[in-house]
């Protein structure tokens, strides 16, 4: 029997590298899948990265500090404006000639403007003399946006402090008294809006504006010729609200001045002008708790209330009485306003007085900010003692005031109307000073006082004949009083 004989299993050498291509095959694929999702995955972190680089770069300091909360790092500081100390330097060489060339424009300018916005009590004021100081104007930093298209907004982180010396002729209460003011000082920021064109000089017109700031202020000191400024009681008020209104009204955001260059297109700077935008119904319901000013007797309350210091109104007196309600049609009143993000409507609530000026009860402000379109609302205000904390540090309880606000949006045919009601306002303002019936452009209308399609008829109520009257003896005690013997 043969004996059977095994042979030994060999490798197939065609299985042995088919199977090596598999393999290699597989690791291959897991290798380019697993750099493909790595690799996008890495892509897609960087993409998470920039997109959190740049809204961090859009974030300002109040939303860092409302991210980190109590873990907000203090050596942390925002430089909102560049440091320009190459522009300080200039000033200061072209200062002397900047102030020897505005001294005859700058008095020829000034003066119909100081006599709008005169105060109610001085009759009549002129600019006698007007120097701005040796002393240059220094910019802190400039900021440059592009907030809307085909323009340019530059903003300067401004300074000005300076012995300068502007005199002017006042005729209070018969008598005329020449007022020096100096050691004059503004901090503001201010807004220079250029219009870019496509031709040559490439700005068709640029935009002067003081935007709002709580540091903003005007220092000053006082000298009466002839005398000191206690002869004239209110003096140094009727001042301060001169200056006041005409930077407030003339300059601060949203108002502005427009300067056109070279023959710039009408609709370039109708453009640039400030339009109204909506109207404010504001109806005063009533005030609480208000504190008694008389050594004698009662209060007799009244609110005097406006968005801009130009078109100020007021309500009917309520004799002694801390705690008077209007609330009726006569204490409704309207107000056109240009941009509710920064105006604010002025509530000051003031005590009548018969012999000399009316007493300050309280005063609040109301952020516009506040209003929806067409939805009515109620707010009750805290009246402070002042507006200007830094002066005055009165912090006692001045009461309340309730008040209820309508804001509506304007259409275009709305606005073109309020438009031309604005100017005919301040043309019957106008003729009702030169006819005497008021003192002058910033005096608060009532409903009772109500001009004509020509501006000159009124109905005067009995309460302002007799304050006439009254006041035509003061100014005669006075005039006795400063004339020389």
């Amino acid at each position: 029997m043969a004996a059977c004989v095994l042979e030994p299993n060999r490798p197939r050498i065609g299985s042995t590298i088919l199977g090596h291509l598999v393999v290699g095959f597989v690791v291959g694929v897991g290798l380019v899948a697993g750099f493909k999702y790595f690799s996008d995955k890495r892509s897609k972190w960087r993409l998470q990265k920039i997109a959190g680089i740049h809204l961090l770069s859009l974030a300002d300091e109040f939303d860092f500090k409302r991210l980190c909360k109590e873990s907000y790092p203090s050596h942390i500081s925002f430089l909102t404006f560049e440091k320009v100390r190459w522009v300080n330097e200039i000033l200061e060489k072209i200062w002397p000639f900047v102030v020897e060339a505005t001294e005859k424009p700058g008095k020829e300018w000034l003066g119909p403007v100081v006599e709008f916005y005169r105060p109610t009590r001085i009759s009549s004021l002129t600019v006698e003399k007007f120097h701005l100081g040796k002393a240059a104007p220094h910019i802190d930093g400039i900021r440059v946006q592009s907030l809307r298209k085909s323009q340019v907004h530059l903003d300067m982180d401004f300074k000005w402090g300076s012995e300068g010396d502007v005199v002017l002729n006042a005729a209070i209460m018969g008598s005329n008294v020449s007022i020096q003011l100096k050691d004059l000082s503004f901090y503001a920021t201010i807004r220079l809006i250029f219009q870019l064109s496509d031709q040559i000089p490439c700005i068709s017109a640029y935009v002067v504006a003081v935007l709002p700031d709580p540091k903003y202020r005007i220092d000053y000191n006082l000298k009466v010729g002839g005398g000191n400024t206690a002869a004239i009681p209110g003096l140094g008020d009727m001042i301060e609200d001169l200056v006041h209104s005409c930077i407030t009204d003339m300059l601060e955001w949203p108002r502005r001045l427009i300067f056109p260059i070279g023959d710039t297109p009408m609709n370039v700077t109708s453009d640039l002008e400030l339009k109204p935008q909506g109207k404010l119904t504001v109806t005063v319901v009533r005030a609480n708790d208000l504190k008694n000013m008389e050594t004698i007797g009662i209060s007799d309350p009244y609110v005097v209330l406006y968005v801009r210091v130009l078109f100020k109104k007021k309500t009917r007196v309520i004799h002694h009485n801390l705690n008077p309600e209007w609330n009726d049609p006569d204490s409704v009143f309207h107000f056109d306003v240009e941009d509710t993000e920064t105006q604010t409507l002025v509530l000051q609530v003031k005590d009548e007085e018969h012999f000399g000026t009316d007493k300050e009860l309280g005063v609040t402000v109301v952020p516009l900010c506040v209003l929806k379109p067409d939805t009515e609302i109620e707010i009750r205000k805290k009246l402070a003692p002042s507006l200007d904390t830094v002066r005055v540090k009165d912090e006692g309880d001045r009461g309340s005031i309730t008040v209820k606000l309508l804001y509506h949006l304007y259409t275009e045919t709305e606005q073109l109307r309020a438009m031309v009601e604005e100017k005919e306002e301040i043309q019957a303002k106008e003729d009702l000073k030169n006819a005497g019936v008021i003192g002058g452009n910033m005096d608060a209308l009532t409903k009772s006082l109500k001009p004509s399609r020509n501006g000159t008829e009124t109905v005067e109520s009995g309460v302002m004949k007799v304050g006439r009257m009254m006041s035509k003896g003061i100014k005669s005690f006075i005039h006795d009083s400063l004339s020389p013997r």
